[in-house]
């Protein structure tokens, strides 16, 4: 999202550092100019220093293998397509809302993924639509999520709590096998590196729904289904306001 913010300013270099939250910019022109660029994300952007280039320390670069990056990209997404699939029609089946938002999830995940190989080597107009598109998409999947949850809610059904741990447990091994193919290369760039989170963040996920089923099968009841359901739908609408607010 910072990249293609930033697409359109005079820049010549980017350098990530996300454990740290700091971004050092190569660029022509006012620091400021870049800060006031970043500040509408809500990320919290602040101006830690300006120096002239010639100034400035030199930054530690390492080079990345693109083609097996895209490889691992790919796969990714390939993965990711296949799950939400899966787990949007045994959420369906099984009366889950917690499945039907983590496929809804598992969609957000191959949209980036798919945002990110379409815009190699392409204008920073084409990235842009391609990032709103994929936003316009999680927003409308999202908000399905969360109606989804509302309605099962209201009409109280219950969900089928061996299929939720089952299905929920097959994603998990596969987000799982993402983190896996993603570990070698998350140093390969800030994009990388967000994959590795976004593939991170799909196993907690995955751990919700399956708690969830367990809650299930223990109590009884349903709520533990319809609060994770309503959490990671929320969190696919958060991810998809962010990118549709990107200029």
């Amino acid at each position: 999202m910072i990249r293609m913010r930033l697409a359109d300013s005079p820049i010549s270099g980017l350098h990530f550092d996300l454990p740290g939250r700091r971004l050092s910019v190569d660029h022509a022109g006012e620091a400021a100019a870049i800060l006031e660029r970043l500040l509408p994300l809500g990320y919290g952007a602040e101006l830690a220093t300006s120096l002239a280039l010639a100034d400035a320390p030199p930054l530690a670069t390492r080079p990345a293998d693109e083609r097996a990056q895209a490889r691992v990209l790919w796969m990714l997404l390939a993965i990711n397509a296949v799950m939400f699939v899966v787990e949007l029609g045994a959420g369906w089946w099984a009366h889950s809302a917690g499945l039907i938002a983590d496929a809804m999830d598992m969609f957000a995940d191959a949209a980036v993924y798919g945002v990110a190989l379409y815009a190699v080597g392409r204008a920073a107009r084409h990235k842009l639509n391609a990032a709103r598109l994929a936003g316009l998409l999680q927003l409308l999947l999202a908000l399905g999520a969360l109606g989804e949850t509302a309605r099962r809610m209201y009409a109280g059904s219950m969900p089928e709590d061996i299929a939720m741990i089952g299905i929920a447990a097959l994603a998990l091994v596969a987000n799982i096998a993402c983190l896996v193919l993603i570990s070698g290369h998350r140093d390969g760039g800030a994009h990388m590196k967000a994959s590795y989170i976004f593939s991170a963040n799909d196993v907690l996920a995955n751990l919700g729904v399956i708690t969830a089923g367990l809650l299930v099968s223990w109590s009884g009841q349903a709520w533990p289904d319809w609060v994770i359901g309503t959490l990671i739908g929320l969190l696919v609408l958060s991810g998809a306001i962010r990118i549709l607010r990107l200029r």
